[in-house]
């Protein structure tokens, strides 16, 4: 396909960064497909809710995925699997930025790569290692947790 013929769409950051991407590679999103298939005249695509710097990496793994041929060849998946580990060596607030991101514009694939991601790090973790892990504060009396664990005991097993 000549340059003339790849057809662009203009992306707008939360903070008011441009980013010109491949239709195919914006289309993985489910929200801009939709948003392009509603209006294709060109315009600027508002993405009201991710900045810049998220939105360059969920472009990266978009064109990632594109480029990758879906087939049953294994060799291909393995690489795209070894990919999307190195991709996802990044600190925890890239990650649920990532995960909102995903969320919001609709792209399966990334939403479960980081879903998938926050499981493997929490697998295996006590409450409170998972609460130190994410600064989450427990306000639970003692007694309130007591009773939960009761309730739920299965899975503290």
């Amino acid at each position: 396909m000549s340059t003339e013929e790849r057809r662009i769409v203009v992306l707008r950051s939360s903070d008011e960064e441009i980013f010109e991407v491949d239709i195919d590679v914006a289309s993985e999103s489910q929200t801009i497909k939709h948003s392009i298939e509603d209006d294709d005249s060109g315009r600027v695509i508002p993405v009201p809710n991710v900045d810049g710097h998220t939105l360059a990496k969920v472009i990266e793994y978009c064109k990632k995925h594109v480029e990758t041929p879906k087939s049953d060849d294994r060799d291909a998946q393995d690489a795209l699997r070894a990919w999307d580990t190195e991709y996802m060596k990044i600190d925890q607030n890239t990650l649920f930025e990532l995960i909102l991101a995903a969320n919001y514009l609709n792209i399966k694939g990334l939403l479960d790569l980081t879903c998938q991601t926050v499981a493997d790090m929490i697998k295996g973790k006590s409450p409170e290692e998972i609460r130190a892990m994410f600064n989450i504060k427990n306000d639970f009396t003692p007694q309130e947790e007591e009773d939960i664990r009761k309730e739920n005991q299965w899975a503290f097993e």
